[in-house]
């Protein structure tokens, strides 16, 4: 087995670890391990083994064990439903998860092929996947509180009151939340929304979404808000907004559901709430809860979008 004695991430994985996952599973034994790309939060790991097969194993260190348990609900619902997305394999428990060193530990199949692209066809294929997503019916494991939203920047507030920690940011983003809450409708077509989709999040090959991944953000609320989600996260080239993105987007996604008239005036509302709920979170992660000055600014990226216009957004045809 090529694997040193630990392997460091956000959360140590030793020999042992994986050789008690795939025991459970009654896989074969691990003869490689190595880094996956993407994400911020919890830890995740190729494992490719004797047999030349691949799995993905996961801790959900950034989760309690508990709401693993929902995530994994999530997944079994979007794939029972259709939709893409890899389902932890089952464990001689009878359960997808097992509890050690305090965290909830998966495996999960591998998808072949590497992050979205950002091309027409690809950014196509996600907006058509996440429509027929937003079709799906709704199930009690998926909130009606979004994990980034305003509720959280609540949550904040009070920990830089707490802490005597506010900052320009924080100052700008109360503004911000005060004046744009209002603003988005409460009576918008509502559904399953993945909450985060951003490269890290779809797994694509040949300009086709393959799988969506990590569901945590998931929650029930403006079908409209994670399509502009998408665009927050796909639609940029470093500081300028993409047009054509929007519109591959747009196409792909309408071809399943088209938006309302009340969706598309909400957009810009919506749009800058998602932009500001992406940096909330990195000021929160980088900032607040575990300072990494090597990430402390990425909040900054999202803070600058927020002065740039967008009349595509705006322009129904």
């Amino acid at each position: 087995m090529r694997l040193g004695a630990r392997f460091i991430m956000a959360i140590d994985i030793d020999e042992q670890d994986v050789a008690y996952l795939l025991s459970m599973a009654e896989m074969p034994e691990v003869d490689s391990i190595s880094p996956m790309q993407g994400g911020w939060a919890n830890t995740n790991v190729l494992l490719t083994l004797v047999d030349g097969s691949n799995v993905v194993l996961k801790a959900w260190d950034a989760n309690t064990v508990e709401e693993v348990g929902r995530v994994i609900q999530r997944h079994a619902h979007l794939d029972a439903h259709g939709i893409p997305t890899p389902v932890p394999l089952e464990l001689s428990s009878g359960n997808r998860h097992v509890e050690r060193k305090g965290v909830a530990w998966a495996l999960v199949p591998h998808y072949e092929g590497g992050l979205l692209g950002s091309d027409t066809d690809s950014l196509r294929s996600l907006g058509e996947v996440q429509a027929r997503m937003h079709l799906i019916p709704i199930d009690d494991f998926f909130p009606d509180v979004y994990t980034m939203g305003f509720e959280f920047f609540k949550r904040v507030f009070a920990l830089a009151e707490e802490r005597d920690a506010w900052s320009p940011f924080l100052d700008l983003l109360r503004r911000e939340a005060a004046s744009l809450e209002p603003r988005i409708p409460h009576d918008l077509p509502s559904g399953i929304l993945h909450g985060d989709l951003f490269p890290d999040n779809v797994i694509g090959s040949g300009g086709e979404v393959a799988a969506i991944l990590d569901l945590e953000e998931a929650w029930i609320g403006p079908l409209a808000f994670d399509l502009v989600m998408s665009f927050v996260g796909f639609g940029w080239d470093d500081s300028e907004p993409l047009e054509r993105r929007w519109r591959a987007l747009l196409e792909g996604y309408e071809s399943v559901r088209p938006l309302t008239e009340v969706e598309w005036s909400a957009l810009p509302h919506l749009n800058r709430y998602a932009t500001l709920s992406i940096a909330a979170w990195r000021y929160w992660k980088h900032v607040m809860s575990r300072h990494d000055p090597n990430l402390a600014e990425r909040y900054l990226e999202m803070v600058d979008r927020l002065d740039v216009p967008l009349p595509f957004l705006e322009a129904h045809s």
